[in-house]
């Protein structure tokens, strides 16, 4: 959820040049565990504005499997990367903020 928040802050100050105030999240779902020395990646991506609120849709997918029964360090790259988290997030830009943004949009890319 961490990553998460972090994605949501990245999105609105690219897009309202502030954090915001991350309101709620909706939607969790947890899909497969995490465990210790897995290596997991998070995708965040725009979906909703409006004029003070912000809707992000958010994605971690684990890409390597940490592998203690082989070694304590071992880990085993995953064919495909599988989903162990996605969610919605709500975020409120600042109204002072959201009037005056002067940022870019960030491409899906970047985001």
């Amino acid at each position: 959820m961490r990553l998460f928040g972090d994605l949501v802050t990245e999105i609105t100050v690219r897009t309202d040049g502030d954090e915001g105030l991350l309101a709620q999240y909706s939607d969790i779902r947890f899909t497969a565990p995490v465990r210790p020395g897995d290596y997991i990646e998070a995708r965040a991506r725009l979906v909703r504005r409006t004029r003070l609120r912000r809707v992000v849709e958010l994605e971690a997918h684990k890409v390597i499997r940490a592998s203690p029964e082989q070694a304590d360090s071992a880990g085993e790259v995953l064919d495909e990367p599988q989903l162990v988290c996605a969610a919605t997030a709500t975020t409120v830009v600042p109204h002072r903020r959201a009037h005056t943004a002067t940022a870019r949009t960030p491409t899906a890319e970047e985001a």
